[in-house]
């Protein structure tokens, strides 16, 4: 199989020679260039032949973010962010998985730690994902958000009570840009509370929720340990946290845990599943999307065994179908949808 060529651009000479050496210990991967910032890469992929480009988030001259936007409009190729583990880094890297980046990767705090096995695992693979992912010319979200009531003092007026239905939502690779398109278009007095594993780093799911909160008519929020489920809300797994639903008197509970993790994950999206078809006992609709690899796909025929309803996002609108394929093939799917009826169906099949 030809090598994909990848084209890594940081201002860290140093970093460069890393991510030179890891990238090309892989048999399916090869360096071609580097480049040192935003505006030396454009000149660079102005000539050469690129299959993925690996791109710093803070460089001098031109950053991450204006080289990104560069290459989404003028030479769309699928781009691996790395980013530092900070606030300001998990900002900057949402806004690129927004513009377009297919993953991110994050430098430990130690630059020697990039040495590491499961490191270079990580650095490889997610690489060699995106590099397979087909780069068009993107959708543009739609910005038709409604404005949000911004009143938690008065929720048991703002807000139906009823929780009818618990939503369980999981997602990985492209899962970030994906949930823009489906929580803010979430019906404000929905009767249902949504829960969603989306596979990031401790720190990145905040700024997520944040993000998701402020475009969104429902509340959005990180989850915390034993926040009680109400209607019209959403909790994101922390990050490095299973998160499950405990059943308590009058209703539900958040628990979170740092048990190790299931297939490589915490937060996984089986745990979820899992755990929600053990004891939830009002109706339950489960969502699996974009994301690579199979977390999710076993809890699903879990959930669909207790008597589910269970939805997939179709292969064409993903950015990577392998989450959505594995539960399919399980035969735990009851409807296929595009990632832009995604939030309809919601809407329809728990009610407002």
């Amino acid at each position: 199989m030809k090598k994909k060529r990848v084209l890594i651009v940081d201002d860290s000479a140093f970093m460069r020679r890393i991510l030179s050496d890891i990238i090309n210990s892989h048999e399916d991967l090869e360096v071609v260039e580097t480049a040192k910032n935003g505006k030396d890469a454009i000149g660079k992929l102005d000539k050469l032949n690129v299959d993925v480009v690996t791109m710093d988030v803070e460089m001098p001259i031109m950053d991450g973010i204006q080289c990104l936007e560069w290459i989404m409009k003028n030479k769309p190729l699928p781009v691996v962010m790395l980013s530092s583990l900070t606030k300001e880094g998990a900002d900057a890297t949402l806004k690129a998985l927004e513009v377009g980046a297919v993953d991110f990767i994050t430098k430990p705090t130690n630059i020697f730690k990039m040495n590491n096995d499961d490191v270079q695992m990580e650095v490889t693979e997610k690489i060699k994902v995106a590099s397979q992912v087909r780069i068009g010319k993107r959708t543009s979200i739609r910005r038709t958000y409604k404005t949000k009531v911004d009143s938690t003092k008065s929720i048991h007026k703002t807000f139906n009570t009823k929780l009818n239905k618990v939503v369980l939502v999981g997602t990985s690779t492209g899962g970030p840009r994906a949930l823009q398109y489906v929580i803010p278009y979430i019906e404000k007095n929905i009767q249902g509370s949504l829960l969603i594993v989306q596979h990031m780093p401790a720190g990145f799911t905040k700024s997520l929720a944040k993000r998701l909160n402020d475009l969104s008519q429902i509340n959005v929020k990180e989850a915390e340990d034993n926040d009680i489920l109400m209607p019209g809300h959403a909790y994101i797994a922390p990050g490095d946290r299973h998160m499950k639903i405990k059943k308590v008197s009058g209703g539900y509970k958040i628990q979170l845990s740092t048990d190790k993790p299931v297939s490589g994950h915490r937060p996984s999206v089986d745990v979820l599943f899992d755990s929600a078809a053990n004891e939830v006992s009002t109706d339950i609709l489960g969502v699996i999307m974009t994301g690579m690899g199979s977390d999710g796909a076993k809890g699903m025929v879990n959930l669909k065994s207790k008597g589910a309803t269970t939805i997939a996002q179709d292969e064409e609108s993903c950015v990577v179908y392998g989450m959505p394929k594995s539960a399919v093939n399980l035969g735990c799917v009851d409807k296929i949808v595009s990632l832009q009826d995604i939030a309809d169906e919601i809407n329809k099949i728990v009610g407002v």
